[in-house]
């Protein structure tokens, strides 16, 4: 996945969504600290202030004051439909584009697919 032209915070959430969509950050469970995630990061704790900021004003964290940040209780899913959202809009067009600049038809996609799938 490529992340070179966004800001670190972002670059970070993507990691982040990964985490959820993947289940190493079950839905309704605590997340690490800010400045956990800053040590393991190798960032500055307010470079993850603004990823965790990110993500809660995305819905998909909160924080329990005192306790920690914690995904919601649907996480994966939220951030699922977060994602299948920003691929349609954002880089959809742009693999049709390219699809239509080499003449590949979506039978041959599907083809692709299948044979990446198995």
């Amino acid at each position: 996945m490529q992340y070179d032209n966004k800001p670190i915070y972002k670059q970070i959430a993507e990691y982040l969504y990964e985490l959820i969509l993947n289940g190493e950050w079950p839905d309704g469970e605590r997340i690490p600290s800010i400045r956990d995630m800053a040590v393991q990061m190798e960032v500055n704790p307010n470079t993850m202030t603004r990823t965790y900021g990110l993500l809660q004003e995305q819905g998909i964290i909160y924080n329990r004051r005192g306790i920690g940040y914690f995904t919601i209780m649907d996480a994966r899913e939220k951030t699922s439909s977060l994602k299948k959202a920003e691929f349609i809009h954002n880089e959809l067009p742009e693999i049709f584009k390219k699809m239509d600049n080499l003449g590949m038809d979506t039978d041959e996609i599907l083809a692709l697919y299948d044979k990446y799938k198995n």
